[in-house]
């Protein structure tokens, strides 16, 4: 989700809610305690220098039950970030405090609640490390018995 959809689904909104991946609503109490550009510059394992963007969206608990941001002041928030940094439209990634790190989540919109997305890990010279594409792994059931299997009740290979 970038930054102007957010906008756009905040304005048609009366509250924000995030749902973390694992279906649990982040306490609506919750606050935004800072909008960002993170930039990352870096080489890849197979010598590609790469630069990638994002929004940074903070989201933080804190003991301040009677707190509910709404959605007309987080847009205010973006657009001051916007001008102030000079953001582009740029893909939002939110930070959030879990039990014992903060996870990194992407942002969508289901049509009723901000769903905060897993991020995963990757490879990106796949070709240059030698690395094949991942196969799909067969599921259980799926498995089918080789047509010329050597292990039968009468081979005595077992």
């Amino acid at each position: 989700m970038t930054l102007s959809a957010i906008k756009s689904e905040l304005k048609k909104a009366s509250t924000i809610a995030f749902q973390l991946p694992n279906g649990q609503l982040v306490a609506p109490h919750f606050h935004v305690t800072e909008v960002g550009k993170v930039t990352k510059h870096f080489i890849d394992c197979g010598g590609t220098v790469r630069t990638e963007e994002v929004a940074n969206f903070q989201l933080w608990e804190a003991n301040d039950y009677d707190h509910r941001l709404q959605p007309e002041k987080l847009i205010s928030i973006i657009e001051l970030s916007e001008k102030t940094l000079a953001l582009p439209d740029l893909e939002i990634e939110v930070e959030y405090q879990m039990k014992d790190s903060i996870g990194k989540f992407g942002l969508e919109f289901d049509g009723s609640h901000f769903q905060l997305t897993s991020k995963l890990t990757d490879c990106l010279a796949k070709d240059n490390c030698g690395i094949p594409e991942t196969q799909s792994q067969p599921k259980v059931g799926q498995w089918k018995t080789k047509a010329t299997s050597c292990c039968t009740p009468d081979s005595n290979c077992c």
